[in-house]
């Protein structure tokens, strides 16, 4: 008792914690770690053991980046001419705002590269995931900033009224889906781990970047430019009157479209194992393979690989995933594939023999085990899961309905399983990019949801007897409608513009998030409202009736008692100009829908 006990692994003391109590049953527990990582490192070494034996080096390759100079250099092109075009699009659609939109985003991108530079965070395929999905948020919260101007504006607002009431209005709906994906990133960041947590970092960092240019920079440099003159609003613009369209009324082609898309992947991947290939191609880092190290007679750089070695070898394995590696300071490439048989490997060697005038004997090949562990799977799966949970907890205490929280998880899962049927059919390799690219489109599909129950909630709380809840889902849809479709449309030009300059693997991520976009444009506006509308109406409706009674009792008393005042005053106290306008709009609109609903 009172005594350490020394955990000794190859020589080296890991931990030696004091013994406070009697160790009984033969199990003990060591406390005081200072986070949850260093104690499953300790459990990992005490769990494997020492070595009774030491290692002997026998060859040791360093290998060159496996994206190369050009690759990285084509994908800074294409990250470029996206930015222009996003910024272009941005100042079309809102004038002066949209160049402040611009130079908001082009702080964006700076900060972000910096702090990325600062904590020397690693730069793969699923932390360019994170940045792009930061982008399609940054650009997302000046897009609701500037819709709520132009309707301010429609309003008859001024446009220094209007510039404080939209960055007022819009916060709630910025603050809420960015909170709901920085918790998410946070999750991951904890409970994930490889690729998983490069992918938190990055995001967690975009999400608090342009939230900071949003917010302050944007609102700064806007009320600048109005100070020094910029005043009219036709700089500003102003937001059409559109005729709400009745998403609702479609929501059964709506939910029958979705089921069709999610219970295809299900059936693809039954036909793909009774065709003998596996349900979804796995890649290398899933299933292992063969690597093939091959000493070419000249140097080669990575394009020249790509143009002239890896055509044939996929011509003769039917790899759609071949991986290759320079080793540093030599001739030789791995060349990694799917297993290959004996004759595969004979084939294989004969073309790259015939082609190359390579020698054979210099030519070796072995099995790969996969990259990604079963733990590593479970971990991505668990933190998921987690993350999936915390942001239903967050929207239900913000927005005080379990049934707003329940639909937004509800059509998470549907984009996911949606963009698994397009891996299915299209046969797009599963490797690491897909784990970070089911989480790009989950923390974008999020931030879509939110931005649209921001809206109904704010119907809701202004809600009147004659407003009903048809009425409130589909006027909130369609006043959102253009924000979905210019965020949708930005973050699409930057992944679409990757997916064109980009090398195979940059193309191989590019896809899926394409699509991922579409479906998530797609259920935001048509599937959350509607879930959350059938849920309304028929989860708990008893008591949603019940609590109606009161509310629509004081507002009849309210009424009485207005009316009263006014018979009292005898028409001396009127509303104030602004008031009286507003009222007059809103009878006008009344006496249209009235007269179109005679007509119908």
């Amino acid at each position: 008792m009172g005594k350490q006990i020394a955990i000794v692994y190859d020589n080296g003391i890991l931990s030696a914690p004091r013994v406070n109590e009697a160790i009984g049953g033969g199990s003990a527990q060591i406390t005081g770690m200072d986070s949850v990582e260093e104690a499953q490192n300790l459990a990992s070494y005490i769990r494997i053991g020492s070595l009774s034996l030491e290692l002997e080096e026998l060859r040791s390759n360093v290998v060159a980046a496996q994206l190369g100079v050009e690759a990285i250099a084509t994908s800074l092109r294409a990250a470029i001419i996206g930015l222009i075009i996003v910024m272009l699009i941005m100042i079309i659609a809102y004038r002066v705002p949209g160049v402040v939109a611009s130079l908001a985003l082009v702080l964006y991108t700076t900060l972000i590269l910096i702090l990325i530079d600062a904590f020397e965070i690693t730069l793969t395929l699923p932390g360019i995931a994170g940045i792009i999905l930061g982008i399609g948020m940054a650009v997302d919260a000046n897009v609701i900033i500037y819709a709520r101007m132009q309707e301010e504006i429609a309003a008859g607002q001024t446009v220094h009224s209007a510039i404080k009431a939209g960055f007022s209005k819009a916060f709630s709906a910025i603050f809420d889906g960015n909170i709901t994906t920085l918790i998410a990133a946070v999750v991951l960041m904890y409970l994930g781990s490889g690729t998983v947590k490069g992918f938190a970092y990055t995001l967690a960092l975009g999400i608090i970047v342009s939230m900071f240019t949003a917010l302050v920079i944007s609102r700064f440099v806007i009320y600048a430019i109005y100070a020094v003159g910029v005043r009219d609003e036709k700089f500003y613009g102003k937001a059409k009157n559109r005729k709400v369209f009745d998403f609702l009324g479609k929501r059964k082609t709506f939910f029958i479209i979705s089921i069709v898309l999610i219970l295809a992947g299900p059936v693809f991947m039954v036909i793909n194992s009774g065709m003998g290939n596996k349900a979804l191609n796995y890649s290398l880092e899933f299933s292992g393979g063969t690597a093939t190290n091959v000493t070419f007679n000249e140097n080669m750089d990575l394009a020249d690989i790509d143009a002239n070695v890896v055509p044939i070898v996929e011509k003769l394995t039917g790899d759609k995933n071949v991986q290759t590696t320079k080793v540093v300071g030599t001739n030789q490439v791995i060349i990694k594939t799917r297993s290959l048989t004996l004759d595969e490997r004979e084939a294989l060697n004969k073309a790259l023999v015939d082609e190359f005038e390579v020698d054979e004997d210099l030519i070796q090949a072995e099995s790969i085990s996969a990259t990604v562990s079963k733990e590593m799977r479970n971990d991505a799966i668990m933190a998921v899961i987690v993350a999936t949970i915390c942001m239903l907890l967050y929207i239900w205490f913000r927005f005080k309905d379990i049934r707003f929280a329940s639909s937004a998880v509800l059509a998470l899962l549907h984009d996911v399983l949606v963009v698994l049927t397009f891996y299915a059919i299209a046969r797009v390799s599963v490797g690491n990019t897909f784990i970070a690219c089911m989480l790009t489109i989950v923390g974008y599909s999020i931030n879509a949801t939110i931005v649209i129950f921001d809206r109904i909630r704010e119907h809701l709380h202004g809600r009147t007897d004659s407003d009903t809840l048809d009425d409130i889902v589909n006027t909130s849809i369609t006043e959102t409608l253009t924000r979905s479709i210019y965020t949708s449309l930005t973050t699409f030009v930057m992944v679409t513009v990757l997916f064109i300059f980009g090398v195979s693997s940059i193309r191989e991520f590019a896809a899926p998030l394409m699509v991922g976009i579409i479906v998530g444009a797609y259920s935001s506006i048509c599937i959350t409202g509607a879930l959350w509308y059938v849920m309304k109406r028929h989860v708990g409706a008893g008591k949603e009736t019940a609590k109606a009674v009161a509310p629509k009792a004081a507002a009849a008393a309210g009424a009485k008692a207005s009316a009263t005042v006014s018979n009292t005053n005898n028409g001396q106290k009127e509303p104030k100009k602004k008031n009286r306008k507003r009222v007059q709009e809103r009878l006008a609109r009344e006496a249209e829908e009235a007269k179109k609903t005679e007509e119908q």
